[in-house]
C-alpha cells in the first residue's frame, strides 16, 4: 500500500524538480526522500523519474503526479474539515430557548457566535421551560436555556442568571398606581393570569391566589394580549418585561425570594459536540457582559 505521505513526497519532488529543495520544504533528510521515492517505486515496479536528478517524469510518473494531486487535495480538505469541527467551528447545534432569552440575549451573542464560524448552522426554537426540558431531555435539542425544574430528570444543568419576578398589569389599573413594591395582599382581589414561569414560584401567599384562578396561558404574546384586554394581570421574569407594549406596566414584587433561575441544559450521558461546546462557553461570557450592562440579572459563578 502507498501511504498518503509517500504520495506527498513524491509530489513535492516533482514540483521542486531536486530532492534537495524538496527535503527543506518538508523538513526532512534528503536520504529519506530519496528512501520513500524508493519505495513507491518498487509498489509500482516502475520509475517515476526518467534520471536520478528527479527533474523529468516518466509516463508513469505524470500519470502519478495528476492523480497524486487531485488525493492530497481531498485528502487536505477532509482533514481541514475535521479539524474545523473538532474546533467548534462548524457543525449543526440545535438550541430551545426561553421567548425572553431568545429574543433579548441570543441574537447578539448569536451574531458574535457564527462571524467567527461561517460554516456552523444554528436552529433555534423559542418556547417555554417545560418543552425545553422536554426536547433537550428526548434529544431533539443540544442544548437548552430554561428555569430548572424540582427534578431534571436525564438532564445536567449549569445555573447562569437570575432575575426577579415582576407583576405585569395595564398601566391605567389601580395596581399600576400603588406606591413601593407591591404585596401579595395587593393581587388577593385581581384576577390572575398563570403562565409556565409561575410553576416555579413556591411562596404560599402566591399559591393561596394561584388555586383559585381560571386561566393558565403558555404563549407569552397570548398571555401579555390578556393582560392588556383587563381579564387579569400576571407574573412573568424582570427580563420578560423589558420591551413591554406602552399599555402595559411591570411592578416589582416585595417578596424578594420571588425570582426565576435559567441554566444551561444538556442531556445527561450523552458527549456535547464541539460546536455546543464552544456555544456554551460563548453564551455564558456574552451573559456575563450583558448582566453588568443592564443590571436586570444577577450572575452564577460557573
Amino acid at each position: 500500500m502507498i501511504r498518503t505521505e509517500a504520495l506527498r513526497v513524491f509530489v513535492t519532488v516533482a514540483e521542486c524538480g531536486n530532492i534537495r529543495d524538496a527535503a527543506d520544504r518538508l523538513f526532512r533528510t534528503q536520504s529519506a526522500i530519496s528512501m520513500t521515492l524508493k519505495q513507491v517505486e518498487d509498489h509500482l515496479g516502475a520509475p517515476l523519474f526518467e534520471s536520478d536528478r528527479k527533474h523529468s517524469l516518466t509516463d508513469l510518473g505524470s500519470f502519478v503526479l495528476g492523480v497524486a494531486k487531485v488525493l492530497l487535495r481531498d485528502h487536505d480538505t477532509a482533514i481541514d474539515l475535521i479539524k474545523e469541527y473538532a474546533s467548534g467551528g462548524s457543525g449543526r447545534l440545535r438550541i430551545a430557548s426561553v421567548p425572553s432569552v431568545a429574543a433579548l440575549l441570543i441574537p447578539d451573542m448569536l451574531a458574535s457566535f457564527l462571524a467567527s464560524r461561517p460554516s456552523a448552522e444554528i436552529d433555534l426554537v423559542d418556547t417555554d421551560s417545560g418543552d425545553v426540558r422536554k426536547l433537550v431531555a428526548t434529544g431533539r435539542a443540544d442544548r437548552g436555556i430554561a428555569s430548572i425544574a424540582t427534578t431534571e430528570a436525564g438532564l445536567l444543568t449549569t445555573p447562569i442568571f437570575e432575575d426577579d419576578m415582576q407583576v405585569v398589569c395595564r398601566a391605567d389599573s389601580a395596581l399600576a398606581q400603588l406606591a413601593g413594591p407591591l404585596e401579595w395582599s395587593d393581587l388577593q382581589a385581581i384576577p390572575l393570569i398563570l403562565n409556565e414561569t409561575t410553576r416555579g414560584i413556591k411562596a404560599a401567599e402566591f399559591q393561596d391566589i394561584a388555586a383559585r384562578t381560571k386561566l393558565r396561558v403558555r404563549n407569552v404574546t397570548s398571555l401579555l394580549a390578556m393582560v392588556r384586554a383587563g381579564i387579569g394581570v400576571t407574573l412573568l421574569p424582570g427580563l420578560a418585561t423589558v420591551g413591554l407594549p406602552p399599555e402595559l406596566v411591570a411592578r416589582a414584587l416585595k417578596d424578594q425570594s420571588c425570582r426565576r433561575q435559567v441554566c444551561l441544559l444538556r442531556r445527561e450521558g450523552r458527549v456535547q459536540s464541539p460546536l455546543a461546546s464552544a456555544f456554551a462557553q460563548h453564551f455564558i461570557a456574552a451573559i456575563e457582559a450583558k448582566a453588568a450592562q443592564s443590571g436586570i440579572m444577577s450572575i452564577f459563578k460557573v
